[in-house]
Formats: C-alpha cells, structure tokens, sequence
C-alpha cells in the first residue's frame, strides 16, 4: 500500500511538471485576446444576470445567464444591454463584426454607407430573440416596464432570411426613411410615427413625447403627446420649426419645450407649456419682463420641473452680436489677445470657447405667478437647485474674485457662496473665500462642505443662517494623513446623509462617522475599530438615484480594505448603534464594489488575485455562498504565470518601504534574472489586483514580463517637499541594491520604466546612476523651468499650479527657489546619462508639452548618447488606439530584450526609419 501510495504521488508529480512544461509565455498577440468583462448587470428580481465579454482586438460577446450559472443565451458583437423593469426582458445593440466592417473599408465603402447597428430584444421566459434592424436610437423606460421605443428604417422581424431582410430594408427606407415605433413588448403590438428627431419617456408614468417632422401629408411636423394605456396621441405644438428641450415632470401630466416656429434665419425661443388640455401656450418670450435687456430664451438651457411641478427652470443668454457682413472673413486680422489681469487665463478660454458659446444662465418660470425671474448671473461660477428645485433658495458660488491665483494654486480653488432668492433673484453671500466647494444635503436644510485650509467639515442651515463646524483635528481627523503634496490635504469624502437630514457620515481613514449637523452632539465612530484593526470601512451604496439619504433602520453594506495585509472584505452592520461590522468574507484577494438586485438581495461580484482573474460570482445569502458565472479567460491556463509578493527594504534616509515584486513561474532563487523597475507614486496597496493583460499604453505589462522571464520590481515612493528627484532615488535603488544581494537578480541586465510623473522619475534616475542597462521614459518633464511656464492642452490651463502645490512637490516659484527647479531637472545633468534612452511622447500630449521630450532627445543626441524617441501621431498623453499600443509594446519588448537578455536589435533602433519611408516600413524586424 505504501508502494502504491509512493507511486501515485509520483505520477502526480509526474502530470504537474509535464502540464507546466508545456505551458507557453505570453505573446502580444495572444494579449490582444484576452477578454475584459465591460458590461455586468443583474435583473431586478435578481434571477438573471447579462455580461459581455470583450478582448482587446475583437468582437464582445453578451452572454444572459441565470442566477444559477447557466446560459440561457450568448449573442456575439452585441452591447449596451438593459434589463426592462420588470425583469422580462433584455435590450441591447448588435453592431456588426470588426471583420465586416474592415472588408467593407477595403471596398472603399463610404462612412454613411456602412451597415447600421441592429436591437436585440430577448424574452427570458420564451427565448425567443426578435431583432430590428438598421437602428438609429432606442430607449427603456427606467420606473415602469412593458415598452420599447426606437428609430429605424425597418419593422421587427424574426431572425429568419437575412437576405429577405436586406431587401425588405432597402424597400422600405427609400418609402419612408427614419421611422419611430413604440413597441408593446407584453403584447408584441408596434405603433409607428414618421420622420421623429427625438423622444422622451416619463419617467414614473406610461407617458412619452416625441418631436416630429412631419410627412408633409396627413401628419403634421411638431410636438406630440402618447399615452401608452389609452393609446391616445395628442398634438402639443404643431407647425414647421425648431423644437428644443423637450422636458416631461415625473408622472407625465405637464411637458415643457422650447420652440421657434417662425422662418427667420437667426433663431428667437420661447418657452412653451402644455398643462393636459388643449395645446402648449407660449409662457416666455424674450422680450417679457423678467428677461433682461439684451438677454434671450437660451436653446442650450435644459428645462426641468421642480419636484411639486409649480416652477419650471429653464436657460438664458446674452444675445450674441451679429457679424458684419459688409466686411470679407479675410479682411479681418486673425490673433488672440493675452490680458494679464483676464479672470480666466486666455488659453483656457480658447480652450472652452465653445462651451462658452453654448452657455446658458439658469432662470425660473413660476406657473402659478406666471412670473419670470433671472437667477443665475455671470458672475456666478454655477448655481445648484436646492430640495429638487422645491426650496425658496438656489445654491450659488463664485471663484472669478480669485481666479487669477487659481493659476499658480491649483485645487481646491478660494469661492464665495451665495443663496439666491427665488422670488426677487436677488443673491446673498453667505460665506467669503473659502477654499471648498458647496453642496447640499439631499432634503435641503443644509450646505456643506470641505474646508481645506483648516481641513474641517462644516455646514450651513438655511432656516437659521446659522454656520457650524462639524469637526477638528482632535476630534475627527478627516484630512488625508498620508498627504505628501505641499498642498491642503484632501478629505476622505462622505458616505452620504440620513434620511431627513438627520446627520452626515463622514469617513476618516478607516471609520466612519455619524455627525449631528448642528453639532448639538459629539461625533459618534459608528465602525469603533477601524483604525485599531487598520481596516478602511466604506459604505456600499446600493441606493437609486432618487432615494433622499440614508435609511438608518436599513442594514448597511460595507466594503473594508487592510493596509497591512492588503485583504479585502464586506461587512454589514446597523446605523443605530455602535459595533464593529459583522464580516461576511475576508481574504487575500481584492473585491469590486459589488452590484444588487433592486428587489431582492442577490447580488454579483467579482474576486480577484494576481494569478485569478476577475470572473463574475452570484450569492444570494449573504456572500456565505457563492458561485462562479463566468469563465471568460480559459486559454489562462496555457500560460506561464508570475506570482506576486510584497517586499520589504530601507530607504537611504531610513523609513521603512514596501513594494511589489512580481516573479516569473518556476521561480528558481539560484537562478539570474534579467529585471525592470517601473513605478509610478505607490502600488503596494494593490497587492492582490489582477492586472489584466494588456498591450498598454504607457506601461508594461506584468503577466507578459513574468511569462518572458523578468522579474518586475514596483516600489512605493515617499515623497517630501522640495525634492522629488532626490525622493525617488533614495526610495529605489536601496530597494534595487537588496534585490541584487539576495543573488537572483542579474545585476548587469536592470532596466527602468515609467510614464509621465513616472517618466520624469526614471529620467533623473539616469542622470544619478549608471546601474540601469536601459531606460524608458514616457512623456517626461525633464526641464522644470520651461515646463513651469507651459500650457496643458487638455485643459488650456498654466502647469506652475503643479509645481508649487501639486504632484511635483518642489512647492516654490522658479523665483523664490531657482536652485530646486534645477537640481531636479534631468535636462542639465544628461552629460552624466550612459544608460540607453527610449522616449515616447506624442505631439498631441495634452497633460506634458511635446518640447519636453523634444528637449530630452535633443540633448541626448548632443550629447551622443543612445536615444530614440517614438511620436504617435494619432495619440496625446498615450496612445488609445490599439493598433498603436500594440506597436508600443513590441518596440518596448524588443529594446528590453536587446539589452537584458542580448536579444538582436530590430531595424529602427539600428538604423532608424526615415521620414519618407514613414506608413510603409515599421523597421520591426530583427537584424540578422
């Protein structure tokens, strides 16, 4: 028997070292393979469940399954699915394949002539699956279920002949062109409506409106009104036009709109209202009283109802001055004029210019008072509704007073609050220079908000006038404790309000706060032991949109992350009272925020490790059972896989760190491997993520690098102010030096890789060691002192703010420190540089100029030292597009390899490829 059992063992073994044998390393080909799960959802009677899987290169595939895992039905290169309310169905598009359309580009197709996208409508009781065809645009009702609407240029049909399809909508579309359908899903019934621009459903009510342009026979062009149960159409505004903003209340029994129903080239909105009888009656003109001279109705200003359906808010303008058309459009000089005392600086108004043509000022329509008035200015930043609208108050702030120091400080930016008079218009300030921004609790009795200066919580009651201060410092430190920016520290954020108003929660760094909003009470630490078992406690909220605040006789969910172990869990516990959560799992590995049916707890989730990737879990118990409902990556188990650990050194200055260090498969300690240090601020939190496969845009990919045998070392950088270089050189090479020292890591093939802040970092590491065999550095500031003055184009905003306050941390002007911009500029210590560079950035980066890798290069290639610099042309920051993160990753593959493991190098790092070979030699083979 001891034999046999010897023996059997043996064979296991045996199997084990086979089955890893023939394992293979990873490919970017195979990467671009690898299935992300992009959409997830779960019924509301939480019996079924619709995910789509989606590789990087490819079609998805939306698969509806039950709560007990098994398929019901999978639909390929289908997404944008919707449960209907009631549970019955499921609604998504089906686009056509990758392949189909590429063929069709090969054609030359032209763009307006490639195939439209089709609705699927699956019955999950029958399985039958009924499509339409040729879509232009659907839509669900969210609170009540039984209907569908669409555009088309087709009725449904029945997946049967796809060539008696196609004809039947080629007929079709030359008879009619876009049509509108309202489709009774319970009773498989269609009402059709021609020639509709857009639609808008009710939203608590079986009530919908639709604006039409007419067929110039029997039905007219104008607004309509349907009643899905009376099946009664009725006309709202009828007459050739313009029709905007079409808004419906609630439950369907008011409709508001804007329209102009005159010829005149240059378009003049009233507002309409339409109360259930008759027609819509003109409410506001531009010229009525209330309306401010040169001001006009605005066609961007969305109009919604106020929650008792007395007030209709609505947008104005200024009226914009008409072009002189006696003067030729070359006649006039074109140029931008930069003023040094301009509120907003000029590129960021180039920036938003078309916003701000767009922009619009909130006003008020009272019904009952059939009276107008103005409430938002343009000296106003923006303006909030207060109780949906219901308040005789609206919330405004303004930061234009201190604008112009925004430039240098950053975030968050000084405001004045004001409560504005729904009645005279007229705007109270309440609260001077404040570094925060306002908001509202969800019944509206109180603002409130963030003050970081004095890094307190503190609201406002708009009965009373009366302002409180809700925590200190000793009492509830709710400032972020591990702030290292020489800014403000940020908040740990709100976990909401309770019902009524009755108190706020507010988080620390691991508990959570039950606070009286007039602070007639102490603080109450609802978690209690959060800080003492090093456990982040953060509610999950799984409340609608229109719910007001927290039930506190409603268990709560919590999701709690340890900042020691790294393990993750949800918990759950009651608002009443003290406790410490009652965990219902826990472990090594990291968990979503998980998703719930609306009625019934049932819930998905996903649970995830460095070597499991995160497939979909359904538990409907409480998470003490749980069950696996996707497989969306078994090709997994082909590949060699790393393992992930946390790893322990010294800083030169003598803090304690942590980092991630990921090893390849079959990990041998005797062995030599080639490795890559890449890091960005800190990751060792992120222990148990699992870091999908990807052919990254700025980055490199962890699984693919263990697969190919490096090992990847990521530390946590700790940062002081003044002098971040210096920072990250203390941070990293001791942590490299013990790496060496422990005798498997080959000291002659390390090589480092960053992007952006990363970038920067990797780039002064060159200039302070020559330790690295090569270096990547993606979009790098290299020269702090022409990077101050520089613009981001994302934005159009000044990049100093970065320096003094922000991520870059040297915390001065370039004229009260000049010495800090320079010790920590790389650009004026490249003649120290022998490490091998590769750059990327993008002409078109909006977050770091171009200049600053062209100032790299240049000065790498002045000072003959090895540097190639690769400029996606259709990419800004990083390129998105696949194909060209694709290309990144090779040529980042094969630069590493050249020189970590002596692998040949290709043709474009030997000989370049010239600017007249550009789009037909990518130069990525390898010399012989």
């Amino acid at each position: 028997m001891k034999k046999l059992t010897i023996l059997i063992f043996g064979v296991l073994i045996g199997i084990t070292v086979f089955a890893q044998s023939n394992k293979k390393t990873l490919t970017f080909d195979d990467i671009l393979k690898w299935n992300r799960i992009t959409e997830k959802m779960i019924s509301n009677d939480g019996n079924t469940v619709v995910y789509k899987s989606e590789p990087w290169k490819g079609d998805p595939i939306l698969r509806i399954v039950d709560k007990k895992g098994i398929e019901l039905n999978t639909i390929n290169s289908a997404l944008e699915a919707t449960f209907t309310f009631d549970s019955r169905f499921v609604v998504f598009t089906i686009k056509s394949t990758e392949n189909e359309i590429r063929e069709l580009k090969l054609k030359k197709t032209k763009q307006e002539d490639l195939p439209l996208n089709k609705l699927g409508v699956y019955n999950i009781k029958s399985g039958n699956l009924d499509t339409i065809y040729n879509l232009k645009s659907h839509k669900v009702p969210t609170k009540w279920s039984g209907w569908l609407a669409y555009q088309t240029k087709t009725v449904i049909v029945k997946d049967t002949s796809l060539k008696d399809v196609d004809e039947k909508i080629k007929k079709e579309s030359k008879e009619s062109g876009y049509a509108f359908t309202i489709h009774n899903l319970e009773k498989n019934t269609t009402v059709k409506f021609p020639f509709v621009t857009d639609y808008y459903f009710a939203k608590e009510k079986e009530m919908l409106a639709f604006v039409s342009t007419g067929d110039d026979k029997e039905f007219q062009p104008g607004v309509y009104y349907f009643d899905l149960i009376a099946q009664k159409q009725t006309e709202i505004l009828t007459g050739k036009g313009s029709y905007k903003q079409i808004s419906l209340n609630k439950k369907g029994s008011l409709l508001a709109l804007l329209a102009d129903t005159t010829e005149n080239k240059i378009k003049s909105y009233s507002m309409y209202l339409w109360d259930g009888q008759g027609s819509a009656k003109k409410v506001v003109n531009s010229k009525d009283q209330g309306i401010s001279k040169d001001w006009e109705v605005s066609s961007n200003g969305k109009i919604t109802f106020s929650e008792y359906n007395n007030r209709i808010f609505f947008g104005t303008q200024t009226i914009k001055p008409e072009n002189d058309t006696t003067i030729l459009d070359d006649e006039i000089a074109k140029l931008d004029v930069w003023h040094w005392n301009e509120s907003v600086l000029h590129s960021e108004q180039i920036y938003s210019k078309a916003d701000d043509l767009k922009k619009s000022y909130l006003a008020i329509y009272h019904i009952d008072e059939k009276k107008i008035v103005q409430l938002e200015t343009p000296n106003l930043t923006g303006v909030s509704l207060i109780n949906k609208g219901d308040s005789d108050k609206v919330l405004a702030w303004s930061n234009l007073p201190y604008s112009v120091q925004t430039m240098w400080e950053g975030y968050p930016e000084h405001n004045d609050f004001y409560l504005i008079d729904i009645y005279s218009g007229k705007a109270t300030m309440i609260k001077k220079d404040c570094r925060a921004h306002p908001n509202v609790s969800p019944k509206g009795k109180f603002l409130y908000w963030y003050n970081a200066m004095d890094t307190s919580w503190n609201t406002y009651k708009i009965s009373s006038s009366k302002e409180f201060k809700l925590t200190t410092s000793s009492k509830v430190q709710v400032a972020d404790e591990l702030n290292d920016i020489p800014n403000p520290a940020s908040s740990y954020g709100t976990a909401g309000w309770l019902i009524n108003d009755e108190a706020i929660l507010i988080y620390d760094r691991f508990d959570i706060w039950k606070i009286d909003p007039e602070n007639k009470i102490n603080p109450v630490n609802l978690t209690i032991k959060g800080k003492q078992s090093r456990i982040s406690y953060r509610v999950i909220d799984f409340r609608l949109d229109d719910e007001e605040g927290v039930d506190p006789s409603k268990v709560i969910y919590l999701k709690g992350h340890n900042d020691v172990s790294r393990n993750d869990g949800y918990y759950k516990m009651s608002l009443q009272k003290q406790g410490i959560p009652n965990e219902l799992i826990s472990g090594r590995y990291k968990l979503n925020t998980p998703i719930k049916a609306k009625d019934a707890d049932v819930f998905i989730y996903t649970k995830e490790t460095f070597d499991h990737f995160p497939d979909l879990l359904i538990s409907e118990n409480g998470f003490k059972k749980s069950k696996t409902i996707s497989d969306v990556n078994p090709q997994q188990r082909d590949f060699l896989w790393g393992t992930k650990e946390l790893y322990s050194w010294t800083s030169l200055d003598g803090r304690k760190l942590e980092g991630l260090l990921i090893k390849p498969e079959n990990f041998d300690p005797q062995k030599k491997y080639p490795m890559i240090v890449n890091f960005y601020e800190k990751s060792s939190q992120g222990l148990y993520r699992h870091q999908i496969p990807e052919a990254h845009r700025s980055t490199v990919d962890y699984h693919y690098y263990s697969s190919n045998g490096y090992i990847i070392f990521n530390p946590d950088i700790y940062y002081k102010e003044g002098y971040p270089g210096e920072d990250a050189f203390n941070c990293v090479m001791p942590g490299i030096t013990q790496l060496i020292s422990e005798g498997f890591v080959d000291e002659k093939h390390i090589a480092a890789q960053g992007h952006s802040w990363g970038g920067y970092q990797v780039a002064y590491l060159a200039t302070r060691t020559n330790l690295f065999a090569a270096i990547e550095s993606g979009a790098p500031v290299v020269n702090m002192f022409s990077a101050y003055g520089g613009i981001r184009l994302w934005s159009g905003r000044n990049r100093s703010f970065q320096y003094e306050h922000t991520q870059s941390r040297v915390g001065k002007s370039i004229w009260e420190s000049p010495l800090r911009y320079l010790e920590n500029s790389p650009i004026f210590t490249v003649d120290k540089i022998q490490t091998p560079i590769l750059i990327m950035h993008n002409a078109d980066d909006g977050a770091v100029p171009f200049s600053q890798g062209v100032e790299f290069f240049i000065a790498l290639r002045r000072m003959r030292k090895q540097a190639w610099l690769l400029n996606y042309n259709e990419a800004d920051h990083w390129p998105t597009i696949v194909r060209d993160k694709y290309d990144f990753q090779i040529r980042l593959a094969q630069f590493f390899d050249h020189y970590l493991k002596a692998e040949p190098m290709p043709k474009w790092m030997k000989e370049g490829i010239p600017a007249v070979n550009k789009g037909s030699e990518l130069g990525l083979e390898l010399e012989k």
